[in-house]
């Protein structure tokens, strides 16, 4: 396992223990997070910004409509597709996980030396160059 993806691992399952409400998959994670960064797009759009088949987010999709989280509306320009977004109970749940998350980190950075948060600090220009570049 790579260093980042067991730091998120631990973020997420630390943080998943602390959040109010059923566990979500990742995948169910990032389509709330697309909806919330472009409210009303529509599943085969959310299907290529995640880089997923169209089934799959529709299956993610009705999961989610179950789950109380996002709700599909009627296109008002093409009655056939629909626009999705987030409920109020999922953009709680989001604010809820992003706070938790922050507090987490936080705290664990608080731990750090002053050295290592600059060598932290230091690096995130090289990640967003690195996520950019993917």
């Amino acid at each position: 396992m790579t260093r980042t993806a067991g730091l998120r691992r631990v973020i997420r399952r630390t943080v998943r223990a602390t959040v109010a409400g059923e566990p979500l998959r990742g995948a169910q994670v990032e389509l709330l997070r697309t909806v919330e960064m472009r409210p009303g797009i529509g599943v085969a759009a959310a299907a290529r910004a995640l880089h997923m088949a169209g089934n799959s987010v529709s299956t993610l999709v009705n999961q989610l409509v179950d789950a109380g989280l996002l709700e599909r509306r009627v296109d008002p320009d093409d009655r056939r597709a629909a626009r999705l977004e987030l409920t109020e109970t999922a953009k709680a749940r989001l604010a809820n996980w992003r706070r938790a998350r922050t507090e987490l980190v936080s705290r664990a950075l608080d731990l750090l030396s002053e050295e290592d948060v600059r060598a932290l600090e230091a690096a995130v220009p090289a990640l967003d160059r690195l996520l950019e570049a993917l």
